[in-house]
């Protein structure tokens, strides 16, 4: 079975003082200011976000994860006269991977490796920012990344690389709380944007590659104090270590690589978890390796585990299921159903029941020969000799996958879910090591048996209720975008050759694109400021917001 009930106890810590920082100041300026005063984001706020679509107040825009935007100014008659409202160059070199937030007027950006930036959303003028010192030596895979910031009452909380949370005053960029979440010496960090419901910060780990242990914590939002922990590869405790062999599971990976969503009504956070380490030796880590590959639902206030559902059981080729899951309410044969939407990186799309977890859907989305398809539970069945070897294997999907952690996104106007799929495959080898702590524990690794331009990348529309494909639009192989949809019928992606394009949400046809300069691999956004929309993306290492015509 893929699905399992679940009720156990995620470990309850008592209130572990955080690191009180002394209310320093973000690194000054010359032209360091304060940003302009907010209405706090409470709350209620964040649980209404679709109601302010001028703001975009978390990572997916809200708590369903839809990057859909209820905006309609820019639509499918005059996208073709968006231009670019203005540029804000990052300090940094590193390719942005950032999804801004926007706060009644104010911008919040993230720059590699740890640095969050306040701007006037209108103009992009910088209000402040704050760097926050790293190591001189530091453990870390895959990129000095940092993909965004959560918002709360008059506070930024940002992740950082050597795996800390810190809380920032929203208008000063001055620190009120840094508080370590695991030793970076292990190989643990953090890239992702937290999600704040609540007064609790809800964050996962990276460095699945390292052997680390994943888990996802909340943390109170005042005190940055530890309130409970639930770790992705169960303890001996518990029933499901037996899925790992001997203390397998000790070093077993499955980091909570991404941001989560989150259902208001059932009060059940949705997490993805990555690969079983070490990736390509299953051999020293016999069974089901649970829950890597999967996504939990966990209890809100306690951290229990409700369900979970596995992608790929005993994955030895890489493909992490640490998308952001969607949430969507919308019929399935017939009736109303709660859903999760889930293309994986394994190259099948997955609709569940996301109240109990049930497989509902499976279907390839993306090339894949590993699977001769799922069965009832949803459970792969297996195509034989697809295993990395000494010689390598050549397995679709690549190693990238069907694709990854850029965002689709779902658009409750169409019905459609978008996702940027990929047709690829790798030689996949296996090489055996032994764990050593902080050192790369991956015992293989793989190469594209063609050149990259032989495979394809397209823009998919899928229906959730079948899985078929209802159009499709290729673009750059190498293209690595998250995509937003708009009440406007629009879909908005970038490319790695430097372009930013719409399509229209119904036919796929390219409306409008800007060649940009530099690679996409970051989801776009929207927001409004004094009535004139914008959308924004992040492209090599700069911000760009574009508008119609005033």
């Amino acid at each position: 079975m893929m699905l399992q009930r679940r009720l156990f106890t995620a470990i309850v810590l008592p209130a572990v003082a955080a690191t009180l920082a002394a209310p320093a100041r973000a690194q000054t300026q010359s032209n360091q200011r304060e940003a302009p005063a907010f209405a706090p984001v409470t709350a209620e706020r964040l649980l209404n976000a679709e109601k302010e679509p001028h703001n975009w107040l978390m990572y997916s825009g809200n708590y369903n994860a839809q990057r859909f935007t209820r905006l309609d100014q820019i639509d499918r008659r005059n996208v073709a006269g968006l231009e670019i409202a203005w540029v804000y160059q990052l300090a940094v070199l590193d390719r942005a991977e950032t999804t801004p937030l926007v706060v009644d007027g104010v911008m919040y950006i993230t720059e590699s490796p740890s640095t969050v930036i306040a701007v006037d959303a209108a103009t992009g003028r910088p209000y402040w920012r704050y760097e926050h010192q790293l190591p001189d030596e530091l453990i870390f895979c895959c990129g000095r990344n940092n993909r965004g910031v959560a918002v709360q009452g008059d506070r930024v909380i940002m992740s950082t690389l050597d795996a800390h949370l810190v809380a920032l005053d929203a208008r000063t960029g001055s620190v009120l709380w840094n508080t370590e979440v695991h030793e970076a010496s292990s190989g643990y960090s953090k890239t992702a944007a937290p999600l704040v419901v609540g007064d609790r910060i809800f964050t996962g780990v990276a460095g699945g590659e390292y052997g680390i242990r994943g888990l996802v914590d909340a943390y109170d939002l005042e005190t940055g104090a530890l309130e409970w922990r639930f770790y992705t590869t169960p303890g001996p405790d518990h029933p499901d270590n037996r899925t790992w062999s001997g203390d397998s599971w000790r070093t077993g990976g499955a980091a909570t690589w991404m941001t989560g969503s989150y259902d208001p009504e059932l009060n059940l956070l949705y997490w993805g978890t990555g690969n079983p380490g070490p990736d390509y030796d299953g051999t020293v880590r016999e069974g089901d390796n649970l829950y890597s590959d999967s996504v939990v639902a966990l209890d809100a206030d306690t951290g229990e585990l409700e369900w979970y559902f596995q992608f790929t059981p005993h994955d030895i080729h890489d493909w992490d299921a640490t998308q952001i899951p969607i949430l969507a309410d919308t019929t399935f044969d017939g009736e109303e159903r709660r859903l999760m939407l889930f293309p994986n990186r394994n190259a099948f799309f997955y609709v569940l029941d996301r109240e109990t977890g049930e497989f509902l859907l499976g279907t390839p989305y993306a090339r894949q020969t590993w699977a001769e398809g799922l069965d009832e539970n949803g459970r792969p069945i297996l195509v034989p000799g697809m295993e990395p070897s000494p010689e390598g294997t050549v397995v679709a999907p690549a190693i990238t996958g069907g694709s990854n952690w850029w965002s689709p996104t779902y658009s409750p106007r169409t019905g459609l879910i978008y996702v940027m799929a990929y047709d690829a495959e790798t030689r996949y080898f296996i090489r055996p090591v032994e764990y050593e702590e902080g050192q790369s524990y991956r015992a293989g690794g793989g190469e594209s048996p063609e050149p990259l331009e032989n495979y394809v990348r397209a823009v998919r529309a899928l229906e959730p209720q079948s899985g078929d494909l209802r159009w499709e639009f290729p673009v750059d192989s190498r293209t690595t975008s998250g995509l937003l949809s708009t009440a406007g019928n629009l879909v908005f992606g970038g490319t790695a050759d430097g372009f930013f394009f719409a399509l229209d949400a119904e036919t796929g046809e390219e409306l409008w694109h800007k060649n940009i300069g530099g690679r996409v691999h970051a989801g776009p956004m929207a927001f409004a400021v004094d009535g004139r929309q914008h959308v924004a993306i992040a492209a090599g290492n700069a911000i760009f917001a574009f508008a119609l015509p005033e």
